[in-house]
This record gives structure tokens, sequence and C-alpha cells, in this order.
């Protein structure tokens, strides 16, 4: 009896066997088509040796295999880790030792980065190639499911049972594995049923990677245990993301900052048809104001979320209805989880207050893999502490007003570099803009702007952006130093490096 998510293709597959489940490319998979897939995939792990709490590495693209593989492991209550495909050599190799995988799965365009692993010593028993250049080396993906059976797997499956690793980003260091359970993905599908409007008919197009907790568990995983269909685009690219959703009648969109903004500043947007769209999400990073701006004069509703890795990760959802009325705000939790915003001696804070945010609920992961004394650090008496300041107005809602380790302190007051941000976004050529501290003699720490313009030949002094912030933010709040850069320094998962940007001063710095 499968009770863990492998169960949700079990039953569609019943239910609604020829409904379509997932699209890539010219492929489509109904949902019988794709629980009998993932059947195969599991017999053929258990036929290479793996058993329940094993783990099963993944280096592959938005693809119909990826999602497979997950299910699969699944279904045998192997431990399924998804790896940036964006990092390199030396941080692939740092997941495969860390997360004790045994069997590697991998697309044959990153055969550079498994060539290089393979040079090394690694406890990795296979390789599975996914693709249709077949190698001696490796097993072959689609001969494995040929050779292997149609039948479900009797391994004992539970909510409880861990089913997929996630690497942080390790922006401050190297990334942890946070260890999600079957039950955190299922409630974290219906938190996401209960805030959105998430049904059978959703179309929704799988863009964002799915190697990232955004990705794979905002709508993908939502969508279907819903029972609707998920379309699958290995690289984003604004023309084809574009196409794909006037081509396949897309209703819902679930894109990261950076992606919204690149889609916004496509030069032919309004010639394609997005009257399927019903409504958007943003997420992994602070919207600007300004996209969300955009789509609704455009008539498409448009949600934001906060989440984290370690919460499935949904937090919270600012609503289409409220998203003009509270500006800023992230929303509020959803039904099953809870949160409470904290000071330094753990007592909650008044509403408007700025403390810890804090966060409980059965979306919670359950440990860093392999280091207890940072799982010790982060859950406390079932709370997780995610080192986000926050606070809440007097309606409840929740707003992000920064990691706590980027607040900067001026001169005795503190600065939360997204008020600043948010503000900038609006000058008319700013594309991007990151704040940071520096150090300053006088007051400790002072603000600078890191900023990308959408016209570089648009000259652009310090005094016109202390102008612009004027009567906006607070004096200490408007930078006293500025540097312009091409773009901002992202890691693999696309969110921006402040420690990279926080140096006194560059060649392209002004005072």
């Amino acid at each position: 009896m499968i009770n863990g998510i492998g169960s949700w293709l079990v039953k569609h597959s019943n239910c609604r066997a020829d409904k379509t489940a997932i699209i890539y490319k010219d492929k489509r998979f109904t949902y019988k088509k794709l629980n009998d897939r993932v059947n195969r995939l599991a017999n053929s792990l258990v036929n290479l040796g793996v058993r329940k709490g094993d783990r099963v590495n993944a280096l592959l693209f938005n693809r119909n295999e990826l999602m497979e593989a997950m299910f699969a492991c699944a279904k045998i209550g192997a431990i399924f880790v998804p790896i940036n495909f964006r990092l390199s050599v030396d941080e692939v190799e740092y997941v495969v030792h860390d997360s004790g995988g045994i069997i590697f799965i991998y697309d044959e365009r990153l055969e550079a980065i498994v060539n290089g692993l393979k040079s090394r010593t690694t406890q990795i028993y296979s390789f599975i190639r996914v693709g249709d250049d077949h190698t001696e080396n490796d097993l072959d993906y689609e001969q494995l499911l040929i050779q292997a059976k149609n039948e479900e797997t009797e391994y004992e499956v539970g909510l409880e049972d861990a089913h997929m690793m996630m690497y942080t980003s390790g922006t401050t260091g190297r990334p942890k594995g946070a260890v999600l359970t079957h039950g955190n993905t299922q409630w974290n599908a219906i938190n996401c049923i209960n805030s959105l409007p998430i049904d059978e008919d959703m179309i929704t197009l799988g863009v964002a990677p799915l190697f990232h907790i955004g990705g794979m568990n905002i709508f993908t995983t939502p969508t279907l245990y819903r029972g609707g269909t998920v379309v699958l685009q290995d690289k984003f690219n604004p023309q084809s993301t574009l196409e794909i959703v006037e081509q396949e009648k897309i209703t819902s969109l679930f894109l990261v900052p950076a992606m919204w903004l690149a889609i916004t500043q496509f030069p032919t947007f309004d010639q394609y048809d997005l009257s399927s769209l019903k409504f958007n999400l943003s997420g992994g990073a602070p919207c600007p104001l300004t996209i969300i701006e955009f789509f609704q004069r455009r008539g498409i509703p448009f949600f934001e979320g906060f989440g984290l890795t370690e919460t499935a990760p949904v937090v919270a959802v600012l609503d289409s209805r409220n998203s003009l009325r509270k500006n800023g705000s992230v929303g509020k939790p959803p039904i099953h989880t809870e949160i409470k915003i904290v000071d330094i001696n753990d007592k909650e804070v008044s509403v408007g207050q700025v403390g810890e945010l804090v966060v409980k609920g059965p979306n919670n992961f359950i440990e860093y893999w392999n280091k207890p004394r940072a799982t010790r650090e982060a859950i406390r008496n079932g709370w997780f502490y995610t080192g986000d300041l926050a606070k809440q107005d007097e309606e409840g809602f929740l707003y992000i007003v920064d990691r706590m380790k980027d607040m900067i302190i001026t001169g005795g007051e503190n600065v939360y570099p997204i008020e600043v941000e948010q503000v900038l976004f609006r000058h008319p050529n700013i594309k991007e803009v990151a704040i940071v501290g520096y150090p300053d003699e006088k007051w400790g720490e002072s603000v600078k702007a890191v900023i990308a313009l959408k016209n570089k030949d648009e000259h652009m002094s310090l005094l016109d952006v202390r102008g612009f912030c004027e009567g906006k933010l607070a004096q200490f709040k408007i930078p006293k130093q500025m540097e312009f850069v091409d773009e901002l320094p992202r890691n693999a998962t696309g969110k921006v490096l402040k420690t990279s940007l926080r140096i006194n001063k560059s060649e392209n710095s002004v005072i």
C-alpha cells in the first residue's frame, strides 16, 4: 500500500487515466502513462540496489524524467536529491558526497560536468543517462524502463518518511540539505490549493528550475496533486515562455522576480495572446512593485508568495485582491501554517514592530542532513527560525523586512535594504538594484546602491539617485554611495550575492 506522494499517481491513473499530466516539448504523458513509467523506473532503481532511505542524485533540466525520478523514489521510500545544473564540478561533487547519493541520473547535455565528477572518487554505484545519445559507460534511461516491470512496488511509505532533499542556496557558506517528508510536500500542496485558484483544469508552466523548491512545490506538485496538467520548459527564455503560454493555453505561471523582469521588458510582449492566464505568482525574492503593476494594468491577477526551502515552501500568499491595497506585503499564512514574529528573547513583538519570523506547521522540514547542530539551532519547540526580519500590520498582513544578515545599522538606525530597493526600482532607468552597507567611520555603516541601468548611455549621478529618493525615504536611508554594474551577481539559484557587493569602494563607486 503506497501512502506517500506516490499514491497521487496511482489514484489519478485510476480516476483520470487519459487526462494529460505532463507535457515536455513534443511529448505528452497521461496520468496512466506517467504512472506506468514511474513504476518501471522505481523497479529499475530497486534492481540497482536502491532501498528505502537511500539517496538518488539527479542533475537534470526541467523535463518529464526529473518528475518521474522524483515519484519513483517516492514509491520505494528513497530520497530524491535534485542538483542545480548551474553548479560547478566542485559544487556538484560536494552535494554528491554530502548527500551520500548512490545513483546519479543526468541529462546528456550536462555530460561535461558528469565526466569531471567521474574523474574523482565518488560513492556512486550507477550513472543513468537521459537523452538520445547512448554511451557504453552508463546505463540508458529508456532502456532501463523497457526492461523493467510495470508493477506497483510493495515498500511501506508513509507521510512521515523523507522523500526529497533540497540544498539551500549557500550564499554565506556551504549549502545544507533540507530534508522534506512526503507529508511536507502533501501539506504544502493542500496549503497552495487553499490559497490559490488551483483546480483540476489548471495548466501550469514549469519553467522555474525544479531543483529549486519554488519550481518544484509552488505549482508543479500542487497541480499534480489536484489532477491538473504541468507543461515543462527546460530553459527560461522570455520569448519561448510567452510562446508556450500562448500555444498551450497556460492558466498559471510562477517565476522569480528576475524572470518576471525579463518578461516585462520583452519588446513584443503585447503581441502574444495571454488571455488563458488566470493568475501569475512571484516568489523567491521580493518582487518589485512595478512588475505587479505591469500585469495588473493588463488585467492579469498577480499574487505574491513567500517561502523557504525548509517550509516546502509556502509561508504566506498575498492574493490579487489585496495586491494593490497591501503593496509590499507577502500576505497571510495559509490555513495549516502558523507564524510568529519574536524578539531576541523569543517574546512576540507588537503590531508593526520588527522581529524574527518563525514558522510552525506540517510543511516544516525535519532536519538538515547530517547537521544536528544546525538543525537544533533552526528548529526549536516545533518552530522553524527563519532568519528573516518581518513585521505584521493591524490586519495580520506579513511584511518581510529583510534577511537579518542584510540589515544595515547606520548611526544606530536600522535600514532594511528591501525598502530602499523598492523605491529605486521605480526609477525609469534602473533595471536592477541592490542595497548593501559599507563601512563608515562616522556612522558605522552607510547605505550603498549597486545599480544596473536600462540605458547605459543615459548619465546618472549620485545626486540624481538621492534626488529621486527625497521625500520617499528618511535621510539616513538614502544611499551615500553608488556603483554601476552591467548586472547584479547572482548565485546558481538566481539570488543576488550581496556578500560580494559589500565592499568599501571600487573604481566604479561614486560617493
